[in-house]
């Protein structure tokens, strides 16, 4: 598929602030590498983007890795597949390779390799002139370490590399450089899961806080300009109910807040390096006072999802939940569905995206996930 190299950025943009209303006071928060922001799996996306403080599985790493200790399951590995914007591209993906291994109940470690790639662009210069073609591409790849601190509480460390390639190293004739931007970054989670006593069964109530991609700037040239990747701030809550001795429920929810400052036009405008020369740290405090409309907007920077799982005989799963974004800060509001079935040593799970507001490019989004429980099936190998 042929694409103009300008509409990049705008593509990279729009993949998590989708199509946001024309409004005068719209003022969505913009940062580099937004990819690291999509929801990677299939169960935490079939529950609204939810995954704070739900039950510990493969993909923990992206929601909350300090969940893995909790896992019932000593080792795991599972592979995710999303097209994206399926609307208005067909070359578009997201993949998703993520594992873990537990040492002993109290300790594990996990990693996972995260591929976005947007497909085909045509480079041109600024007369329109073919300069051939590059596949821009963004890797992200973590580790991390899990460790329970009481027999209900566990912490977690994961240390993250990050590389965006938009134009695979070719330049515009006439234009400014770009070069692949590199960034590290680290996360830090807490998880905190209790049992509580009904007539029914053992229920569980849960809460999870996860701070993600705190790390340095990137630069697509040489450090001139510098942007901010998506540090966030995620906090949830889970609560799940045995309806007998096959059947059980849970409901679910997560606040999550982007640390990245809101643009301020009015400085820009004063100082075209105000946001360039900012530290990564800086940036990080100012995301929670610095909004132009004060109080107000930081409020509305704040994104809410609630989710909801129906588990038979720990085999089959139904799913469903609900995203919320403000307007000015991106309008994604959409419910989403998914399934799951799990047959032994595996499991595939599947989910959908049904969007609120109308020609947004994420309605009908589809995720796939494939999950194998390895030490499931180094037994049953035996």
């Amino acid at each position: 598929m042929k694409k103009n190299f300008v509409i990049i950025l705008t593509l990279l943009t729009i993949s998590v602030q989708a199509f946001s209303q024309a409004e005068e006071d719209s003022n969505p928060i913009v940062a580099a590498v937004p990819s690291l922001t999509i929801s990677p799996d299939a169960r935490g996306a079939g529950m609204g983007d939810v995954g704070a403080a739900t039950n510990a599985d493969v993909s923990s790493q992206y929601w909350n890795p300090a969940k893995f200790v909790f896992a019932e399951s000593n080792a795991g590995l599972s592979f995710s597949f999303t097209p994206w914007l399926r609307q208005l591209v067909d070359d578009i993906n997201l993949t998703y390779l993520t594992g873990y291994y537990k040492f002993d109940e109290r300790r594990a470690i996990s990693g996972s390799l995260r591929y976005f790639s947007l497909g085909e662009i045509i480079m041109r210069d600024a007369q329109g002139g073919d300069q051939g073609s590059a596949f821009p591409n963004e890797y992200a790849l973590d580790a991390a370490y899990s460790q329970k601190l009481s027999e209900n509480f566990s912490a977690s460390a994961a240390l993250r590399l990050i590389y965006s390639d938009l134009n695979n190293g070719r330049n515009l004739s006439g234009g400014s450089d770009i070069y692949p931007g590199v960034a590290v970054a680290a996360d830090m989670a807490f998880y905190y899961k209790t049992p509580i006593q009904l007539y029914t069964g053992d229920a569980s109530f849960a809460l999870g806080l996860n701070l993600s991609n705190i790390g340095s700037k990137i630069s697509y040239d040489e450090f001139a300009t510098s942007s901010f990747i998506p540090a966030n701030l995620r906090l949830g809550a889970s609560f799940e109910y045995p309806i007998d001795e096959y059947q059980k429920f849970s409901v679910s929810g997560d606040i999550n807040k982007l640390m990245v400052p809101t643009t301020d036009y009015s400085k820009t405008a004063a100082n075209i390096n105000y946001y360039n020369d900012m530290s990564s740290l800086q940036g990080i405090i100012s995301s929670f006072y610095d909004a132009p409309g004060g109080y107000k907007e930081e409020l509305k920077e704040i994104n809410w999802s609630v989710g909801a799982e129906y588990i038979y005989n720990n085999q089959f799963a139904i799913r469903a939940g609900y995203f919320n974004e403000d307007l000015t800060k991106g309008a994604r509001k959409y419910f989403t569905a998914g399934a799951g079935f799990k047959l032994n040593v595996f499991q595939l799970d599947a989910s959908y995206v049904i969007s609120v507001a109308q020609n947004n490019p994420l309605d009908q989004t589809l995720r796939f996930s494939l999950s194998f429980d390895l030490f499931g099936l180094q037994n049953l190998m035996r």
